[in-house]
Formats: structure tokens, sequence, C-alpha cells
């Protein structure tokens, strides 16, 4: 849900409701529209209403404390109430925004309550060239970085990496929040080209996310939940993202203007995102 939809879901019903179940009814204070905002983009991570409706709770709650304990309140709650009140961010889209070193991509996921934004971070050390997966990540995830490492040591000249990093170089692929479990083939692209990045040395563009299950052969196959994933990407504040090209159709069902300003490279090939993807 766009987050300017949100924004008048919390005005006309949200609040009002929320101000009468705390008896703030004839309170008059404001919650000004970029106020609201901070709310949805520091305290909020679902595309629904659900979490905003309960952060909005806990701010009616410290309103009708301090208008029981004072007896008046400001007439306007400003962003800096609202980290008095809610504590610091829970969430920050800056991260997510750039990747500045090698080894790092953006991915897109998934979820029971829509869509998010996954990093894939990889390094290498030395070694005998084992692979090592940390993030709670399911087997399918598993298979998808084991599929893409394999691609790439049969393709190294072709990407210009040595052969022997494969034999001398242990590779660690971690994917953050390890408390959460993650699966699913989707990740393919990412995790490819986040291996990559760290054998060839070239970062990842910034601003740039993607999405897609990958083959041996090296073809680019088409994933679920584009709608949830892309707009998550754009809360996100990235600005292209890279899609098999099957996806090509998912995109367009999209109202267009929901996903203003993102640039989108539908591929076949798995040599065409490394293509788009690094610097």
């Amino acid at each position: 849900m766009r987050w300017k939809k949100k924004i008048e879901i919390a005005k006309k019903h949200l609040i009002p409701r929320q101000k009468e179940l705390h008896g703030l009814k004839s309170s008059n204070f404001k919650i000004a529209d970029k106020v609201i905002e901070k709310i949805i983009q520091d305290y909020t991570r679902e595309s629904g209403v659900r979490e905003l409706d309960r952060q909005l709770a806990s701010v009616m709650r410290y309103q009708a404390k301090e208008l029981a304990m004072k007896g008046k309140l400001k007439a306007n709650l400003t962003a800096v109430d609202i980290v008095k009140i809610l504590g610091k961010a829970r969430y920050s889209n800056e991260i997510y925004k750039t990747a500045n070193m090698a080894g790092v991509a953006v991915g897109l996921a998934w979820t029971y309550v829509g869509g998010d934004i996954l990093f894939i971070e990889t390094s290498l050390s030395d070694g005998k060239g084992e692979l090592k997966l940390t993030g709670n990540l399911g087997n399918v995830m598993k298979e998808s970085a084991s599929t893409a490492l394999t691609y790439l040591q049969s393709n190294a000249s072709k990407y210009g990496i040595d052969p022997k990093l494969f034999e001398k170089k242990n590779i660690h692929i971690h994917v953050p929040e390890g408390a959460v479990p993650k699966d699913g083939p989707s990740a393919g692209i990412t995790m490819m080209s986040a291996i990559a990045s760290a054998l060839t040395g070239r970062r990842v563009k910034p601003f740039l996310a993607m999405t897609g299950e990958i083959t041996l052969r090296g073809q680019v196959l088409p994933v679920g939940g584009i709608k949830e994933k892309v707009l998550a990407a754009k809360r996100a504040g990235l600005r292209e993202i890279v899609l098999c090209w099957q996806n090509e159709k998912d995109v367009e069902e999209i109202e267009t203007a929901f996903i203003e300003g993102i640039q989108f490279h539908y591929v076949k090939t798995m040599n065409q995102v490394l293509e788009k993807a690094l610097v």
C-alpha cells in the first residue's frame, strides 16, 4: 500500500478512532502529514496498516497520560515528539539505498505481511574453497547459493574471475536478521551477483535491487510476489530493479503511479544480470 494512501487512512480513520478509544475525542491536537509519514517509514514495515494502527495507539496512550498529568496538550505533535514517545526508529531505509563495498547485493523478498528488502552479503577468506551459509536460510535458498557458485566457477574466465580463487578462498554468504527464517528461489540472482561482486572486486550498482530464480545453464526464471516486492523497493527508495523477462506482465498490473521513478531491467540470462548489476 502506497505511503500516501496510508497517511489518508490514518487521518480519516485510524487517528479519530484511536482518539476516541483513549478518551481524546474532544482534544484538538494535530499530527501533520510529515509526522505520520515518519511513523510509517521509521516504525512500520508491512503493506497494510495494522502496525501503523498499533503505533498510533501508543501515541494516543502517551497523550492521554499527558492530559491526565498536565491538564493540557501541545497543539501539534512533531517528529521529535514521536521519537520521545515511540523511541528510536525501528527501521531505516538508508542502509538499503546503497551498497558501498564489493560482495553486497540487495534482494527483494515476499513475506506474509507484504514485500521486504534483504541484503545478501558475501566475503572471502583464505581456505580450501568451502561455502558457508548463515542467516537462517531454508534448503531452497541454500541450493540457490550452491547453484550460483557452480555457475560462476564454470564461467570464471567469462567474468574475469581467477579460477584459483575457488580452490584457495572460502566463500561466506550471510543474510542479516538471522532471527527471521528465509527460503525460496527468488534470491538466486541476488546471491549470484553478491558472489560475483566479491570474486571480481566490482561493487553492485547502488540503488538497485533484484529478484529471480537461477539455473545451472545460466537462465533466469520468473518468481512470485512481484507487486509486493516492487512496492517494497519503492518504499525503500531504490531506483532500479532487475527481474526475469517473464515477470514484466506482473509489473504491468501495478498502478503506474505506485512505481513512478523506478527503472525496470528485464533479463533472460544470468550474464545479463551481471551486466546490469556490477559497476
